[in-house]
Formats: structure tokens, sequence, C-alpha cells
């Protein structure tokens, strides 16, 4: 490569120091020069999704199992408004995402021409939807603009950031930069005297739980280190597999059950570590909670949610290994709370059980037939919310991925880019979702076959909106307003993309086609005919809550 490049060479470069392996995407005239440096280098593999939305949550997922960078490029205009839905998503998963997207030829820029592809202040509507918007005037200020992006991207709490680049700047030529790497991101420490006062607030304790969010997610050390010294664990569902689900010190992601909460009674404290407490993982905020230590890296997230007892604003992993420090030889737990974890765990999860009816025997097969190691996608679905969400248990903290913002149709490409995350590893992931939400990205199925994405699709077929249907039922007089939707064929659909498809209406059958799909390399479907099978024996309507005046009669 001679001296002078183009600014499209650039952007490719400084990803690939960015330790990025896939980029995701859709081609347009608007970002060709970005998209060429990338082709020409041929480094970082370039996945040409079918949608910008999709081509979002591929990335998202991919940052998520990977713990990197992730990188989404779309075009400008409508097809930034497009990634705009899967960005909203990112944020509220709190991905570090790098969003590049075309724009029009700068002199054209802002002047209310109605120029093609022009969209009135993408700046503002990108950056409401994630967390900063910016923009690249110059070949020779971009680099700078995509270091503080990332920089940003990473920085405390982590979020999507976009970064226009109008396409006259992408293809412009500048000397080569001495430097191309990127900027460091430090972790913030927590305050001495902080992690002092709360481990001395807690020394004296006897049965203290940690709640772990996504913001614990790199801290498995010192979660492994205070279970040690007797902690007991729960999680959101973010935070899943910090500590491996099956730990003795674990009660999983049963946070909502009755007998979880009557466990919390016995508890004399609660470390809340990077998590929101969102409202559907606390009956809309009114689950009874033990007095409430929280820390997290974000110091607005301060009694956000719960009051708290103390506040200490750091780093989760680096607080939990001070904080495991100073209670070292000084914590002693009662002895059964461990067994009480336990007894409460079995208990929820009976609880959970009891509400499947049939589809225990859909859980059973996914325990029995898939290995430990996989990665566990899910799209909002029934099935989901009634049990994808709390088993099967994960060894991992980055071996689940789930839309936290409640947005059907993000699950298929979500599964494709863990996938492309864990490639090479021997490592299969498994989506499980809806015929609703199938439908929405129904086209990323092609980009699965491209890409020969290493994934089995669950798919639960009910014929419709399952949720919107109960909710239609429960509190609209049974009137089942547009919940039916007509779907395609789905082997036929498979059949015309080549890839496997099993047709499940009887449960007992569902383990072997789940061996079958799992020993198939690249994509493979099966699909679960819910009619056939029968119905859930709860009716799940909707997230649980709990008015704030029955917390009394509860």
């Amino acid at each position: 490569m001679s001296d002078m490049v183009t600014a499209g060479d650039i952007a490719a470069i400084f990803l690939e120091r960015c330790g990025v392996e896939h980029a995701f995407g859709v081609i347009s005239i608007h970002n060709m020069p970005m998209l060429d440096g990338i082709f020409r280098r041929d480094k970082i593999n370039f996945v040409p999704a079918r949608s910008e939305g999709g081509a979002v949550n591929m990335a998202d997922a991919n940052a998520r199992v990977r713990g990197g960078l992730g990188v989404a490029v779309s075009s400008t205009g409508t097809a930034a408004g497009n990634a705009c839905g899967a960005i909203v998503e990112a944020m509220t998963a709190g991905t570090p995402l790098l969003h590049l997207t075309g724009q029009i030829d700068s002199p054209h820029l802002d002047r209310q021409k109605g120029f093609i592809h022009e969209a009135p202040d993408q700046l503002g509507m990108l950056g409401a939807a994630g967390k900063a918007a910016f923009r690249v005037w110059s070949a020779d200020t971009m680099l700078g603009t995509l270091r503080d992006a990332v920089k940003l991207a990473f920085t405390p709490p982590m979020g999507p950031v976009s970064v226009e680049i109008p396409i006259d700047v992408q293809g412009a030529k500048i000397p080569m930069p001495a430097n191309l790497d990127p900027l460091p991101v430090l972790a913030p420490p927590p305050a001495d005297d902080a992690v002092d006062a709360l481990a001395a607030a807690l020394a004296g304790k006897k049965r203290v739980m940690l709640w772990l969010g996504g913001g614990a997610r790199h801290a498995a050390d010192p979660v492994a280190k205070l279970a040690k010294l007797g902690f007991g664990v729960v999680t959101s569902v973010q935070g899943r597999g910090v500590l491996p689900g099956d730990d003795p010190h674990s009660l999983g992601s049963f946070n909502l059950q009755p007998a979880v909460e009557e466990f919390y009674g016995t508890c004399d404290a609660m470390v809340v570590v990077g998590s929101r407490l969102r409202s559907n993982e606390t009956l809309g905020y009114h689950l009874k909670l033990p007095p409430l230590y929280q820390i997290d890296a974000d110091p607005r997230a301060d009694g956000r949610s719960y009051p708290v007892e103390m506040f200490v604003c750091g780093d989760a992993a680096l607080t939990l290994d001070a904080l495991a420090d100073r209670l070292s030889g000084k914590f002693k737990p009662d002895g059964g709370f461990v067994p009480d974890i336990k007894t409460a765990r079995a208990a929820a999860e009976k609880t959970m059980r009891s509400a499947l009816g049939p589809y225990n025997d859909v859980v059973d097969a996914v325990l029995d037939a898939v290995p430990r190691d996989f990665v566990w996608v899910r799209d909002i679905t029934l099935s989901n919310t009634i049990w994808g969400n709390r088993l099967p248990p994960l060894d991992g903290p980055r071996d689940g991925v789930h839309a936290l913002g409640g947005g059907i149709g993000q699950g298929l490409p979500m599964g494709i880019g863990a996938a492309l995350a864990v490639q090479g590893e021997g490592r299969k992931t498994l989506v499980l979702s809806g015929d609703g939400g199938f439908a929405v990205t129904l086209g990323e199925l092609a980009t699965a076959k491209q890409e020969n994405a290493d994934i089995a699709i669950l798919l639960m077929n009910d014929g419709g909106y399952g949720v919107i249907k109960n909710i239609s039922d429960a509190v609209y007089g049974g009137r089942r307003q547009y919940s039916d939707i007509l779907a395609p064929d789905w082997s036929v659909m498979c059949d015309s993309l080549d890839i496997p498809h099993w047709g499940i209406g009887d449960a007992k059958d569902l383990a072997t086609a789940l061996k079958q799909a799992f020993d198939t390399d690249g994509p493979a479907l099966i699909e679960i005919d819910m009619k056939s099978i029968g119905d859930f024996a709860q009716a799940f309507a909707g997230p649980p809550k709990r008015a704030a005046d029955d917390e009394d009669d509860c």
C-alpha cells in the first residue's frame, strides 16, 4: 500500500487494531469506499446481512459473546433509520458497538435541499437511539473521531456509538497515519475507603446474596471468590453464567418465585452488582428484597430502582475482588445458608415446571440432548419467557444472549452473530424463537446459510403471537385482535435454502432431532408444532407485576 490511503482504508485498519474479526451490514452506494477498504485488505469477515436492523443485531450478539467490539455498517437515510431499533437493543444491553453509517456528500449536508438518501437530523436520530453519534467532516479527522467513538462505546456504562462518514470523505486520500491503535479504556477503580466501608458493613452478616447483572459479566473470578467465602448468587437474565448455573451457591435466575421471595426474607444483605433491577425482574419494582448495597461503574445508578444502604462506584471486577480480599477470614456465613439456597431454587423450579404442562418434555429434551458448552440465544417468545430465561444452566457469562429490550424478531440475527463469535471452537449455537418473531427477520435465514452459521433453530410454532392471544383472553374479553398471522411453510422455506428441517408434533421426538441438528454443519431448523403438543398449563399474559398497595397482601 502506498503512503497515500483512503479514509475507508484507515477505517478498515483501525477496526483490525481494535481486534474486530467480523463486521455486519448492508452494502450501499454510500458505504462502498469504506467496505472496499475491508474487502481489499481481507482481514475482517464482512457479513452481508439482509437488513440493517439484522446487521446491528448480529454485531450486538457477536460482541456479547466475544467480549469485544461489535461493528455494524449501514447506509444513510432510511437505511440508518432501519438500524435504530437494533441500536436501542444494544443500548439496553450495554453492548460496546460501533455503528458506521455512510452519509451524503458533505457539501450538501444539512442544507435542506432534499438530496437523495438524506434524512433530516440523522445525527439526532442515531444519538437518541444509542449512546452518542458523531459526524466525520474530513478525512484528516476521521481517525480521531473513530478513536473517540470506540473509547466512548467501552466507557461505562457501555453502549453503541454511531459515526456518520460522508461518501466523499470515505474516498478521500490522506497520508497513512503513524499510529492507528485505539485509545485505552481504564476500568474505574473503587475508592479504597468505600470498599472498606462496604466490607465493614458485610463482615458481620451471615446470609448475603449477590444480585448480578450484565455489568458483572467480566467479574467471574471475584464472584467465585465471594461464593467460596459463603456468598449466595442470583442473577438477572443478563448476568446468567457469571457463576455457573448449577453451582450450589447459585439461585440461578429464579428471582421472582414466591419461594425465592420468602428466602430473601431470611437474608440480611444483598449486594446488587451491575444490574438495574429491571421491572420485569422485580415485579414492577415491588419484589421484597433484603437491605441493599450497590456496586456500579455508573455513578447515576445509585439507588435508581430501589433505595440502598450504601453505594460503591467502581468496576464490578475490581470492586468485588477488593471486597473478597477484605472479607477473607472475616466473613462467617450461616451454615444453613447454602442448603437454603438449594431448597429455594428447587421450589422455584418446581413452580416453574408446574406452568409448563406438556412442555416439560421439551425442556427435558433440551437439557438431555444439548451439550453443556452450547451458546443459548433467545428471541422474545412465550417459551423463552416461561422457561428459556431460567433454564438450562449456563456455564459461562457469555454463553447466553437474549433480546433484553423486549422486541421480537431479533433471535435469528443474534444467533448468527453469536455463532460466528465462536466459529472454529466446535460449539453450536441454539436459537429459541417463536413463529411470529421469526417472521420479522426471516430474510436473515439466507444470511445464516450463506455464512454457514453453525446454529440450530428451535422454532416454537403456535400459529401467531401467543402472548398477545393470552393478553387478549385475560384483559380484552377473549377478543384476539390481530394476533393470527399468515406464515410460510417452514419446511418448504428451508428446502429452498438447502437447510435441514425437522417437524416435531410429539415432544418425545425432540431429543433425537436436536442431536441430529447439533451434528449438522451449518444452520438447521427444528419446528415444534405447539398446536399438536398442547397448551402450557399456565397462560402467560405479560410480565408479572405487583401493585404497591398489594404488598402487604402477598
